[in-house]
């Protein structure tokens, strides 16, 4: 590959949706649906793009996507997965439900790329966002292993690899805002209109 990113977006789209009550990847915001806005984040930093679900839905935006190898296994499976297609050591992984997200602001975790960590992750308020996060393709195996065990959670992950992490600064906690429900959509639309 003649590029010199050489660097994979992942977007993990896999999840229930539950408490949204529909496929949150599709929700508008801004009239673009909440994938697109992580589309064009992601653009500018990598060289090709695949979404992690199990809906066809997804293929309106022209990129490759995959689905889970170990099915019903949460976001640890998502991530396996993604991590599986990619072809590339380096990959930036976020969930399609951060619309807010930034070029700019994914730019900080590439910083790190040419040191030693598996994975370069952000806090916002003492919690680590290991879905907004970039992820050495080597993890792959360590998601395998801890899938074999009955393990879901990625915090197992992170906890378990050489980890870097970011704190996000207070103005940037909003690009990092999951949206999970009608609520938290309100929110934030209401927060853009002002």
């Amino acid at each position: 590959m003649n590029d010199p990113r050489n660097i994979t977006g992942i977007i993990l789209a896999g999840g229930k949706s539950s408490r949204m009550g529909r496929e949150k990847g599709l929700i508008l915001l801004d009239g673009k649906p909440f994938i697109q806005h992580g589309i064009d984040a992601l653009q500018p930093l990598v060289d090709t793009i695949i979404i992690v679900s199990s809906n066809s839905d997804y293929d309106v935006f022209e990129v490759d996507r995959v689905e889970d190898i170990i099915v019903e296994s949460g976001p640890l499976a998502g991530l396996h997965s993604g991590l599986m297609h990619s072809k590339t050591e380096h990959n930036l992984v976020i969930s399609c439900d951060v619309p807010l997200i930034t070029t700019e602001f994914l730019k900080k975790l590439l910083y790190y790329k040419k040191e030693d960590y598996d994975i370069v992750q952000f806090e916002a308020e003492g919690k680590s966002i290991p879905l907004i996060a970039l992820y050495k393709k080597r993890c792959a195996d360590q998601c395998q292993e801890l899938l074999a065990n009955g393990e879901r959670r990625l915090r197992k992950l992170v906890s378990t690899v050489k980890t870097k992490t970011i704190t996000v600064l207070d103005k940037e906690r909003v690009l990092v805002t999951n949206m999970n429900t009608v609520e938290d959509l309100k929110t934030i639309t209401n927060a853009i209109d002002h």
